[in-house]
């Protein structure tokens, strides 16, 4: 599996519109094949933004880069940076490869 991440600095004061801009967009990711999960993830305040990542668990590197050669990537980004400059900068992205996964232990407990 692989996971895509990208971490962008919010300014102070604009969080709740960030977040209001990841609600409303439109999703295109869920239907594009390798796609598993997305989660955008809130952090810790810092000296002059707030950290957020965007979290996408992929089956592989390849269903991702396959993802961003899409229409449906072409669609979903198409009104990135307009509107209201609510970040500090581009997103800083970063993609891991998973090399270990661990789960819970299965409940081995039976009803008597």
């Amino acid at each position: 599996m692989y996971i895509a991440m990208n971490r962008f600095a919010v300014k102070p004061g604009c969080e709740q519109d960030f977040e209001t801009v990841w609600r409303n967009r439109e999703v295109q990711i869920d239907k594009v094949p390798g796609f598993l999960e997305f989660h955008l993830l809130r952090g810790p305040q810092r000296e002059g933004h707030t950290l957020y990542s965007s979290h996408v668990l992929w089956r592989s590197q390849a269903d991702f880069e396959a993802w961003t050669k899409s229409e449906a990537f072409r669609l979903a980004h198409r009104n990135a940076g307009k509107g209201p400059e609510l970040t500090t900068g581009h997103p800083v992205f970063e993609g891991f490869e998973i090399v270990l996964a661990l789960r819970p232990a299965a409940n081995t407990a039976t009803a008597a």
